[in-house]
Formats: C-alpha cells, sequence, structure tokens
C-alpha cells in the first residue's frame, strides 16, 4: 500500500487521465462525425457501438502496456547488459516512431518532396522506393 504514498504514481495517473480525456473526445468527435453519414434511426445506434468499442479497445491496450511493462525477465544478455521482453517492446517501438518520423521529414522536405511517384531534387528525380 506505499504506493499510494508515492508521488510519481500520481503523477503517471494523472498524465494518463488527461490522455485518456483526451483521445476519448477525440473518439467521441470521430465517431460522431461518421454517424451523421448514416440514416437518422442508424445513428444512435452506431454512436453507442462506436464508442462502445474505442472504451473496450483503449482498456485493452491499457493491459497490454501493463503487461508489457511487467515484462522484467531477462532474456538475454547483450554488451553485459540484461534484455528484457519490455526492453525489446521499447526499443522496437522507438525505431518504428523513428522510421516514421524520417519517412514523413522526407515527404515534407523542399528537396524531397513527392511528386508523381518522384522525389524530385533539383538535379535528378528518382522512383520513391517501395
Amino acid at each position: 500500500m506505499e504506493w499510494l504514498t508515492n508521488p510519481e504514481v500520481w503523477i503517471a495517473l494523472a498524465t494518463l487521465t488527461v490522455l485518456e480525456v483526451v483521445l476519448g473526445v477525440d473518439n467521441v468527435i470521430f465517431i460522431s462525425i461518421l454517424a451523421s453519414k448514416l440514416p437518422k434511426e442508424k445513428q444512435d445506434r452506431a454512436r453507442v457501438v462506436g464508442i462502445s468499442l474505442a472504451a473496450v479497445t483503449r482498456i485493452l491496450f491499457l493491459l497490454s502496456i501493463a503487461w508489457i511493462m511487467a515484462l522484467k525477465k531477462p532474456l538475454f544478455a547483450l554488451l553485459g547488459h540484461e534484455i528484457t521482453g519490455k526492453d525489446l517492446v521499447l526499443v522496437s517501438g522507438g525505431l518504428f516512431l523513428i522510421y516514421k518520423s524520417l519517412r514523413l521529414l522526407l515527404d515534407l522536405h523542399p528537396l524531397g518532396m513527392r511528386k508523381g511517384g518522384c522525389y524530385a531534387t533539383r538535379s535528378r528525380a528518382s522512383p520513391l522506393p517501395s
């Protein structure tokens, strides 16, 4: 029960609560926009089902994150550092975010903007990698 007096736990809870509220409002807006395109008699049901599925999905994601963070048993050692399942998930997630960021930056850069499936540069245009 000493976790109740730990300020880090309360900060984490507050952060998670704010994120959940923001994402929840985003879900409500998105689902309402999609539901408004349905016939009137189906809109209410679509909103209830959509928001229910979004809430269940979010809860499942939170439970999976809690499970991942509990993966503290070392799987192997690399360069004197024990690697856990949590480490593998965090590193792979970080690498994925770096990859997606670089792809976005390359697509937005003035010398790398896409034009007709090619990166247009001052000297040449090369096909996009697949």
